[in-house]
């Protein structure tokens, strides 16, 4: 979508007092019952699409996860591009993060680049650091795009590699400060790290100043959202995305699931506000 820029969208939000991203992570399985539909395309969308409608004014980005809609072939694909397309045309002033870890050499990452901002059109994307500077390129090309570097990770074994040391500092301070002081020659590229590691949030939050950080994390995985906050904000009182997507869209199993998911995003929205005003 020509002329979106993703800091300045996601920018407006943090003002309009907005943190929370909805992680679109949607589960074929455990969509509920009542937005079936009779092909798999239809009901990965009418799912997306109830929860958009519900949450659309509640929150600074969307993240829907892309193996869930791999997972599907073609129907999938097709229902990731409809869903952001449809997210674009009904709030059009919020980012949608397309989370999908790639990186790779360079003229394979081409391929990837064009999926996500081409073909799917995101305003954002997940990346991994692990092929280095000419892996992530092609991404950080895209100046109006943001791209989020996987610093600290939120699954339990995330220290095998990300807490060992260089020269004495951990792995993941490495890459972040990679990310602020390299790689960031655009303004575009930005540190994810996981809610269920505050103490690393903060540190991480000293490296890159008051850039974006996206953490996620606190839903599902229980990772505490005033602590979150109280690390990762900058010293502006924002540059804090977070992240909840099953706590969040599988809130309810029922005919409710919509009303269910819009009540649980007020109340995450309740304990950044209140985080915030500490």
């Amino acid at each position: 979508m020509a002329g979106r820029n993703f800091r300045e969208l996601l920018e407006a939000q943090w003002d309009a007092g907005r943190f929370l991203c909805v992680g679109l992570d949607s589960d074929f399985e455990k969509i509920p019952e009542a937005a079936r539909q009779s092909d798999a395309q239809q009901t990965f969308f009418t799912f997306n699409r109830a929860i958009v409608d519900t949450t659309k004014d509640l929150v600074c980005a969307y993240k829907p996860n892309i193996a869930f809609y791999e997972a599907r072939g073609d129907v999938g694909w097709k229902a990731l591009r409809q869903t952001i397309q449809y997210i674009q045309e009904v709030a059009p002033d919020v980012p949608v993060i397309l989370d999908a870890k790639r990186a790779d050499i360079g003229n394979t990452n081409q391929g990837y680049v064009e999926a996500a901002f081409d073909y799917l059109r995101a305003d954002s994307i997940t990346v991994h650091p692990y092929m280095g500077a000419d892996a992530l390129e092609p991404f950080l090309a895209r100046k109006e795009k943001g791209i989020f570097v996987l610093c600290r990770t939120s699954n339990p074994g995330s220290g095998e590699f990300q807490d060992l040391k260089i020269d004495g500092e951990e792995l993941y301070k490495v890459v972040s400060r990679h990310v602020a002081d390299r790689w960031n020659t655009n303004g575009n590229c930005y540190a994810f790290v996981g809610a269920t590691y505050p103490k690393e949030l903060g540190e991480v939050r000293a490296i890159v100043g008051d850039d974006p950080i996206l953490t996620a994390g606190v839903g599902a995985q229980n990772g505490d959202v005033a602590r979150c906050i109280r690390a990762g904000k900058n010293k502006l009182n924002k540059g804090i995305i977070i992240n909840a997507s099953r706590s969040i869209i599988f809130a309810s199993s029922g005919k409710d699931f919509a009303e269910a998911a819009r009540q649980k995003s007020q109340q995450f929205n309740s304990e950044i506000m209140s985080a915030l005003l500490q």
